[in-house]
């Protein structure tokens, strides 16, 4: 399997809907000078309720055999992977990125699933070759 590599922490542009209410209430917030703006308010109560079901992720983690946090699989890695007659079956929980090099052939032999809780970075030939490989 890939090796976990740390990497400088990357972000996911999200869209969230609030309710009239609900958006007024964090701007009184932002304006009273509890957070420096939206943005803040909502990170730190991702976060918070994030700190508060630490133990089921991490009891989900275990159980469920995942990678926390990043996984990479490079060009090389996968033709090793390739050469010994392997295939995959990625869990990630976090980031999975297939290095920009990986031709989708090599991705298509090497990668028999792939179940992403978070983010998936991988050329658009890569996603499209394991399109109905990816949960």
């Amino acid at each position: 399997m890939p090796e976990l590599k740390p990497r400088l922490a990357e972000s996911e542009k999200i869209t969230v809907n609030l309710m009239p209410v609900d958006l007024g209430q964090i701007d009184l917030l932002v304006q009273q000078g509890f957070y420096s703006n939206r943005t803040d308010l909502i990170r730190t109560a991702v976060r918070n309720q994030l700190s508060q079901h630490a133990e089921a992720v991490r009891r989900t983690v275990e159980r469920d055999e995942l990678v926390l946090g990043l996984l990479s699989c490079s060009r090389a890695e996968l033709e090793a992977v390739q050469a010994r007659g392997e295939m995959l079956s990625l869990r990630v929980l976090g980031l999975l990125t297939i290095a920009d090099d990986v031709p989708p052939a090599l991705a298509a032999a090497t990668i028999r699933s792939a179940t992403v809780l978070g983010a998936l970075h991988a050329s658009p030939a890569v996603r499209a070759v394991l399109a109905g490989r990816i949960a």
